[in-house]
């Protein structure tokens, strides 16, 4: 006859917070592409995050302009930006 042993409390937990933390995470990266998407087709938020949080803004222009030294979205945004002003 098999005897059935209860798991532990600890591979318990340790189930629930694997799954927890890939929840997290994925819900993390769709988040942050979602954020990415808008950021990267929306010159008025752009211009939103000009104004209130330039530390996000610097960080996706230094990211695209690493991915392509030939992009000019820093330039056309203070053009489009300068000419409303």
């Amino acid at each position: 006859m098999i005897i059935k042993r209860p798991n532990s409390t600890f591979k318990r937990w340790f189930k629930r917070g694997a799954v927890t933390i890939i929840v997290i995470d994925a819900l993390s990266c769709v988040g942050s592409y979602f954020i990415w998407r808008k950021i990267n087709t929306e010159r008025d938020f752009r211009r939103y995050l000009h104004d209130n949080y330039p530390f996000v803004l610097e960080g996706y222009y230094k990211i695209g302009e690493t991915i392509d030294s030939q992009s000019q979205i820093r330039k056309i945004d203070w053009e489009h930006w300068n000419k409303g002003a």
